[in-house]
């Protein structure tokens, strides 16, 4: 048989061409590669985010009420203090001279009462002298007291027991009225100060058990407990402020951030597959070698796994991640 050039390259177009449909067949009904997992059991927890800082139960600015120079310094930032210590002294030489003349008034006013009260002794007085004399000494002696309290606030002491958390002044410098020299803690361990959004706030109850967790300490996580809830939100942040008390003194200091998951329902032997497996409440599971959709009840959702209340078996491999061109009785190979 005489084969021509001809009729060879018409085989081969044939060839090809059969070829290309054996290829687009397989592509079409041959089964594809699909990642799958299983359900697994573990616990499902529903909780609010929320980030806060880390600050003291009781912090209290002290401020002059008067305003003054600044004479003397006794302590730093982060030093402990006592009751009662002095922490500062204003310049108080013109309140000294007020108190030296009003004590002076006041000696002779307790002289002319002594004095009128001999001579009504002697009947040689009357007694509204008497009287006007003891109302004049017990004005003066008021008016002492007043002067000695205003030189009083020039110096200023721990009102108990704790510890300096920042200091805001230096020797000669003129400090106003009320305004903070110092910003002092005491009496109680700290805590953190979180905002939580309107929509998850009715969510939030006092006792709650709080995971948290701070980039100061990375890896690890707080234990603590949701303390107080603010009753009035801030209309501008649409959020509501809630205080967290820690399980146990922790490893942080005042100003640093937190992250907060405060926890509301926890269900320890939940049903759980990659979150990336769910798409309109469905998943697509391998059965026999082929594919099947599958709805299902979504219960907590997390960030990796999802909870499935209902609609999936522990033994069934869904696939990880469905692809849109997913069909019905499809033929796939697991991976």
């Amino acid at each position: 048989m005489r084969v021509t050039w001809k009729g060879l390259f018409r085989a081969l177009i044939i060839l090809g061409m059969a070829a290309g449909g054996s290829w687009a067949l397989w592509r079409e009904f041959g089964p594809i590669t699909v990642e799958t997992a299983l359900a697994v059991r573990g616990p499902a927890v529903r909780a609010v985010y929320a980030t806060g800082t880390v600050e003291p139960t009781v912090m209290l600015p002290i401020a002059p009420r008067n305003a003054g120079r600044l004479m003397e310094l006794n302590v730093a930032e982060g030093d402990p203090v006592h009751a009662g210590q002095t922490l500062a002294r204003l310049e108080d030489a013109d309140l000294k001279k007020s108190v030296d003349e009003l004590e002076a008034r006041a000696r002779f006013a307790k002289s002319q009462l002594d004095r009128a009260q001999t001579l009504l002794d002697r009947g040689l007085g009357t007694v509204l002298e008497r009287d006007r004399a003891r109302s004049e000494q017990q004005a003066a002696d008021a008016t002492v007291a007043r002067a000695r309290a205003l030189r009083g606030f020039m110096t200023l002491t721990a009102p108990a027991d704790g510890q300096i958390l920042q200091r805001d002044g230096e020797v000669g410098q003129l400090i106003p009225a009320n305004q903070p020299i110092f910003y002092f803690s005491c009496c109680a361990p700290l805590r953190i100060e979180a905002e939580v959004d309107e929509e998850d706030i009715l969510l939030v109850q006092p006792g709650q058990r709080t995971l948290i967790r701070a980039p100061a300490l990375p890896g690890r996580i707080l234990e603590g407990q949701v303390a107080e809830i603010t009753p009035k939100g801030n209309p501008a942040t649409r959020s509501y402020r809630v205080r967290i008390r820690f399980a146990e003194d922790p490893p942080l200091r005042i100003g640093m951030t937190a992250e907060l998951n405060i926890i509301v329902t926890e269900r320890p032997d939940a049903l759980l597959i990659p979150a990336t497996a769910i798409s309109d409440a469905q998943v697509w599971v391998v059965r026999g070698g082929r594919l099947h959709r599958q709805p299902v009840q979504t219960g907590f959702v997390g960030e990796a796994k999802t909870e499935i209340l209902s609609g999936l078996s522990d033994t069934d491999p869904v696939v990880a991640r469905p692809a849109a061109q997913f069909r019905e009785g499809q033929r796939v190979r697991e991976q």
